[in-house]
């Protein structure tokens, strides 16, 4: 990592408040290139706190814009951190039409040239998407980094119709949390208290909402751009990494965009800016390419040869055969590059489970019983791996034993996948109810099996996501799904075994029934999207070093008695299991203004491995905000469970806020919601 220090503009940073159209005024930093010309502007707009949460990693990339020659601009969303106004649902009709109305202001200012661009990783990089598809008329271009363009499928809430068990609760009680915290004094003044204790008299947690949509309804389709990619106007630079949920969005944005302003880039990254070095790597000089984007849809002057338009329509990069682990500091590949999406180079290509793949798992009348202990995905890793060092799934070899297998002999050669695979399976179900999950694997020849990708169907959600219909008992159907695109090469010597289970806890909450169904291998297949490698062209992709402006001064103090990151509990005799997560999303840390912020978080995970109905989970937060020089100590305490029953989830969510020892909001919400889809 290269820190710049010097660069073509001197800058400036000043604190403003955007004004809304309702008079609302909006918390904005603003950080500006010392000049008398006009410049364009750039905009991060998000929930997550610019004065404190996100200020380290807003002070390596912000600076660095305004000493390239842009205004780079960070707003809070209405309701969070210092902005005036009351906390909404995610990406709510309010928030994006706030987003236009400071897309707006941004062109207005007489120091902007009226062109202005939009980034942001997750949350910032949806609502540029989302804003980008209201089509502002001085919104030229974004930047949009682990995001997603279907709010249904492709998010935190629900995986291929089934419930996320994992970070539908986990963020839905972060969120609950987060949105809890108070404004800082510093900031925004002696009123701080009276806007707190307004905004929360409005919250309500957001898992009650989601519930309520348990299919692909309008509230779902609401800030997905994949109901109409043709209302985007604005040019897209879509970025995603093979360990972030969202990278399909990449492969959906460049196939259905026009060519002639749309580039993908995916490469081995989890859900962090290609250029914050954390595993897995390599890490990019991504700020370097993103200046390129800007000041080709940004400036007057022309593109010339650094014209990011002459790059293939999608770079990615395709990861060479690795032994399992939860961490790889850099993964060995090559980058490669695509004129088209789908790729003439790839050729979906199909596997028979009974003929080119096969199992030793005992058949009866021809059909395969797949029936899963209920604790199945245990070793999954996490949903948003953020290169901690437990993040990613281990050795697959127990959940492989957990689930029917189906393996291809030794492979006699190198074989290069870039895509979505898809499975095609004929099932027998005897209950309404069932899930089924595919994992695809690479075995070496010590038996060590690492997790290449995996993908989810519901089986009432088989015949779309917008609709429920229930499986009748004993019959037989024909399902077809896809897995989450990778770009992987098996090596030679290696076996390609496809994983099917009926059961994935945490990731996905269990059916009623925890039903089994069996599988007919004569009539299935594993359809991998098979890349021709194009000699030289790895030659032709390249990078600059990473590059960050000078970081924040934070300091992180020693935490002797931290917890481990993840742990794995067996109760043998009870036959059930718990799974303890500490997210680490910042922990305890001291700004340069003095402000002292300590977060604490565990999420814990628990299945009977027999019994569906013993499915539980449960988030515990602790944050605490302290300014010692103005005496101001504010905390947050929030306890969110669910359980459930044959019928419904059962919720169960507790704010507690405290200013000193004077605890100034209490809550608890208690909702029984039926499991429609779920």
């Amino acid at each position: 990592m290269r820190i710049r220090t010097e660069f073509p503009y001197g800058t400036t940073v000043e604190d403003v408040r955007v004004p809304l159209p309702d008079g609302t005024r909006l918390f904005a930093r603003i950080w500006r290139p010392v000049t008398d010309r006009p410049v364009p502007v750039l905009l991060e707009y998000l929930p997550y706190r610019l004065s404190d949460w996100t200020a380290p990693r807003d002070s390596q990339r912000h600076p660095w814009y305004a000493g390239h020659g842009y205004a780079s601009v960070r707003v809070d969303v209405r309701g969070h951190g210092n902005s005036e106004g009351m906390p909404g649902d995610e990406y709510d009709a309010t928030e994006l039409a706030d987003g236009v109305a400071v897309v707006n202001w941004l062109a207005e200012r007489d120091w902007s040239n009226g062109r202005v661009g939009m980034f942001g990783i997750s949350w910032g990089g949806f609502n540029a998407l989302q804003i980008a598809a209201l089509a502002p008329e001085p919104l030229k271009a974004i930047v949009t980094v682990c995001s997603a363009d279907d709010r249904y499928d492709n998010d935190v809430h629900y995986m291929g119709g089934a419930v996320l068990a994992v970070d539908m609760h986990a963020w839905a009680a972060t969120m609950l949390a987060f949105v809890s915290r108070p404004p800082d004094p510093k900031f925004a003044g002696e009123g701080w208290r009276a806007m707190w204790t307004e905004r929360l008299a409005q919250v309500d947690p957001f898992i009650h909402t989601w519930l309520d949509h348990q299919t692909r309804d309008d509230y779902w389709r609401h800030g997905s751009v994949c109901e109409d990619y043709g209302a985007i106007q604005a040019a897209v630079l879509a970025v995603g990494g093979w360990h972030d949920p969202y990278r399909d969005t990449v492969l959906r944005l460049v196939e259905h965009l026009p060519a002639d302003r749309v580039r993908g880039l995916v490469g081995p990254w989890s859900h962090q800016y290609p250029d914050r070095g954390l595993p897995p790597g390599p890490a990019i000089g991504f700020l370097q390419e993103t200046l390129r984007w800007w000041d080709r849809w940004l400036r007057d002057d022309p593109p010339g040869a650094d014209d990011p338009l002459a790059e293939p329509l999608l770079r990615s990069y395709i990861s060479e055969s690795h032994p399992p682990a939860t961490v790889y500091p850099e993964l060995p590949g090559r980058w490669v590059g695509d004129p088209r999406w789908p790729s003439p180079h790839v050729t979906l290509t199909p596997l028979g489970l009974d003929a080119e793949l096969g199992t030793d798992t005992p058949d009866l009348d021809g059909l395969v019983p797949v029936r899963s202990p209920q604790h199945t995905g245990i070793d999954a890793g996490r949903f948003f791996p953020f290169g901690n060092d437990s993040d990613l799934p281990p050795d697959q070899r127990e959940e492989d034993g957990r689930s029917v297998c189906f393996d291809s002999a030794p492979l006699d050669g190198r074989i290069e996948i870039l895509g979505r695979p898809r499975v095609r399976l004929r099932l027998r179900c005897d209950a309404p109810r069932g899930h089924v999950i595919a994992r695809l694997c690479e075995v070496a020849p010590d038996g060590s099996s690492t997790l290449v990708t995996r993908g989810v169907l519901n089986l009432t959600a088989r015949n779309g996501r917008d609709r429920v219909d229930l499986w009748e008992p004993g019959a037989t159907e024909d399902v077809t799904f896809e897995l989450n695109g990778v770009g992987h090469a098996f090596a030679p010597g290696h076996r390609i075994r496809l994983a099917l289970s009926s059961a994935y806890w945490p990731w996905i909450w269990p059916s009623p029934e925890g039903a089994g169904w069996s599988v007919d291998p004569a009539a299935g297949s594993l359809d991998l999207p098979m890349r021709d490698p194009v000699p030289g062209e790895s030659d032709t992709i390249a990078f600059e070093e990473p590059e960050q402006s000078e970081p924040l001064a934070v300091v992180f103090p020693d935490d002797p008695g931290q917890r481990p990151e993840r742990v794995v509990v067996r109760d043998v005799a009870a036959g059930t299991w718990r799974l303890e997560v500490d997210p680490r999303y910042g922990g305890t840390r001291v700004y340069p203004d003095g402000l002292e912020f300590t977060e604490d978080a565990l999420e814990t995970y628990v299945i009977s491995e027999s019994d569906p109905l013993a499915a539980h989970t449960r988030s515990d937060w602790t944050v605490r905000l302290r300014r010692p020089d103005i005496g101001w100590d504010a905390s947050v305490e929030t306890h969110s469970e669910i359980r459930c029953d044959a019928t419904h989830f059962l919720t169960r969510n507790e704010v507690t806020c405290r200013d000193g020892d004077d605890v100034v909001f209490h809550r608890v919400w208690e909702r029984r919601i039926p499991r429609t889809a779920g």
